[in-house]
């Protein structure tokens, strides 16, 4: 049985799982922030650096995929703070391996590291971020992701601001590592363990087998792959977005540079706010009815943009597009978490889906794009998130009924 806690636990928790979010995107951002510096400092091509996106990728999918007997082995408190050391090592060895090193091999170990650390914490601190809108009783996942997207902004602030000044990517990257490391310990004492979250409890220990057995129990819920298409269908439109939005900008309506980013910064910026502001009015409208209403905002802002013949059409469609995307996962994984005795095996389950999707849709998307052009390539993200919103009946609260019969 998870032990009640008291308001100053409860507080003590949340804020470092806020701190954890943050952290992820602070660590992604660092990366992004100096590339330019990292290739200048290897002497590589755009297609060497895809090779080291390669590598990080394909890292992500296994630590992501690989958190369920993480969770099992060592429980999400533990797990956290192993794992967010490890990305944290691997942004330190990304700036040793370009600036000390000057070695390619050592850059794609720290991507290594860097992906599944970052893959894998993902996963518990939504299991984390559930548990804790479970005992608020109110719709604050948003919330949480929208300090991921704080992190991110943080991350590409001081990126920028270590290029300007010259300070090379080892130093950048180590002093990154170094907030990392001590984020992860004190996140760890202020988190407590729990019986939902998989943590070992002192008085009761199940065998490793019963643990993984849990942790697995949700793939063979079909509701799961109903929630898995909710969340499937938006990872691909914020995904698609981050990576191709400002090509498409630029390529497909024919605009500088500067415009591709502005209409990133515009995409952002609709995202973020919905994700602050967007619980109240999922408590009074309920998941359903918003992901309905966010998916017709999200088809129809990625159409505009796609058709778009005027800038400020263009941007209007950006806007529409992160507002209506910003919602899907969060709302997903409260779903998944309805019934607290199952959350953690539920959230791990439904999240791994929507990260392999957040993770593998945009190259699919480039790969398409070469054949069939930039902008045609974005209907396909019409159709996902079309189905997205036909499945968002999925993510009805469950009764106490349902919870005694699927839990």
């Amino acid at each position: 049985m998870d032990t009640a806690l008291t308001r100053s636990q409860f507080v003590r928790w949340r804020t470092a799982i806020f701190t954890i979010f943050l952290a992820s995107g602070l660590s992604i951002s660092t990366w992004a922030s100096r590339v330019p510096s990292i290739a200048a400092s290897l002497e590589i091509d755009k297609a060497q650096i895809g090779l080291l996106l390669l590598a990080m990728g394909i890292s992500s999918i296994l630590g992501i995929s690989t958190s369920p007997a993480v969770m099992a082995r060592t429980g999400a408190r533990l797990g956290m703070l192993i794992t967010m050391l490890m990305f944290g090592a691997g942004v330190c060895l990304i700036g040793l391996g370009a600036d000390v090193f000057g070695a390619i091999p050592v850059v794609m170990i720290g991507m290594m590291l860097f992906g599944f650390g970052n893959g894998s914490v993902d996963v518990m601190m939504n299991v984390e971020a559930t548990a804790i809108e479970q005992q608020t009783g109110k719709t604050i996942l948003p919330v949480f992701h929208a300090f991921f997207s704080f992190g991110t902004v943080i991350g590409a602030g001081l990126g920028a601001l270590a290029a300007h000044l010259g300070l090379n990517v080892a130093v950048h990257a180590g002093a990154i590592s170094a907030i990392i490391a001590v984020a992860a310990v004190v996140c760890f004492f202020n988190v407590p363990s729990r019986e939902a979250g998989l943590d070992p409890m002192p008085d009761e220990k199940p065998a490793w087998r019963e643990r993984m057995h849990t942790a697995l129990s949700a793939w063979r819920e079909p509701r799961t792959y109903a929630l898995g298409v909710i969340m499937l269908g938006m990872s691909f439109a914020e995904g698609g977005a981050n990576d191709w939005i400002a090509l498409g900008a630029v390529e497909g309506h024919q605009q500088e540079p500067g415009m591709g980013a502005v209409t990133l910064a515009v995409f952002s910026i609709g995202m973020t706010i919905v994700r602050l502001f967007g619980g109240p009015l999922v408590d009074r409208f309920g998941r359903v009815l918003v992901l309905r209403v966010l998916a017709v905002a999200a088809v129809s802002g990625i159409l505009l943009f796609i058709l778009a013949e005027t800038v400020p059409l263009m941007l209007l469609g950006a806007a529409l597009w992160g507002i209506g995307a910003s919602l899907g996962f969060p709302l997903g994984m409260s779903a998944a978490a309805d019934d607290p005795a199952k959350a953690a095996a539920r959230v791990s389950a439904a999240s791994t889906i929507g990260y392999i999707a957040f993770l593998s849709g945009p190259p699919l998307l480039g790969l398409i794009s070469e054949h069939f052009g930039l902008l045609n390539t974005l209907y396909i993200i019409v159709v996902l998130v079309a189905l997205s919103g036909l499945f968002s009946g999925a993510a009805r609260p469950l009764r106490d009924d349902e919870k005694t019969k699927t839990g």
